[in-house]
């Protein structure tokens, strides 16, 4: 059964993969907005933001410029899944001996795949615009983990979204709070500088601890307890993402 599951997800994912190579706009679109906005904080507003830290603006940036370059991706994923829902291609699979799981899970993987590139891209930017780190290759897959992890997580929201929404624009539409959430969190400025109310939210939502671990492993810090704050963050989020996505998919092809 685990091999069946196994190789339907292969078979679906290499579909979903072949689509992307055949619009890699798609990828290029994901990249420029959090580019963008690396360019612009780092060369219009960075002079005037004091960040309190030692290491270059750039280097504190970086983190939350990957959760938007992941945040920004993962709206394809609703955007395609409700395509296909749309055009009766989760039918279709219905009346083939597909494992019902391996539809969702290689919209998924695809876009762990699509998002990993994009955040090479970024990185790469962020690399000759000056950013630099000592980390070793484990920090590096630490870090790596992490952004799939996260990616893993906001990918299942995206698919509830897909699978939900009742035209093409409202799938792609709910990722706009994740690209959002890193501006009110530790991600451009330290959450010290922001009034009360809005530096308590900062301080207490999912995106500043698992920046604030990233930035910390690649100034070669110590993590302290953010981490398993972020994880923690993550891992519940995945759970109840995937518990609703499955759930809904239920009732969509039942």
């Amino acid at each position: 059964m685990t091999t069946h599951v196994l190789g339907d997800t292969s078979v679906l994912t290499g579909r979903s993969l072949r689509h992307i190579l055949r619009s890699p706009d798609t990828i290029i679109t994901t990249v420029v907005t959090p580019v963008a906005l690396l360019l612009l904080f780092v060369y219009v507003l960075g002079g005037a933001i004091h960040t309190g830290s030692s290491q270059s603006y750039v280097n504190y940036l970086l983190p939350g410029i990957l959760l938007i370059t992941i945040a920004s991706g993962v709206a394809y994923t609703a955007y395609r899944l409700f395509l296909d829902l749309q055009g009766g291609i989760f039918e279709r699979f219905q009346s083939m001996p597909i494992a019902r799981s391996s539809v969702l899970w290689a919209h998924v993987l695809t876009s762990v795949t699509a998002n990993l590139v994009s955040v090479a891209v970024v990185i790469g930017v962020a690399l000759i615009m000056g950013f630099r780190t000592g980390a070793s290759i484990a920090v590096w897959l630490a870090v790596a983990g992490m952004l799939i992890l996260f990616t893993l997580a906001v990918t299942w929201l995206a698919v509830i979204a897909g699978l939900s929404a009742k035209t093409v624009d409202g799938a792609s539409a709910f990722s706009y709070p994740l690209i959002f959430l890193p501006f009110i969190s530790s991600a451009f400025v330290p959450t010290s500088s922001m009034p009360g109310p809005v530096a308590w939210f900062a301080e207490n939502q999912p995106v500043t601890s698992i920046v604030n671990t990233i930035r910390a492993l690649f100034a070669q810090q110590a993590v302290g307890s953010e981490v398993w704050i972020a994880l923690a963050w993550l891992v519940s989020l995945l759970a109840v993402a995937y518990a609703f996505a499955i759930a809904t998919y239920g009732r969509k092809v039942s």
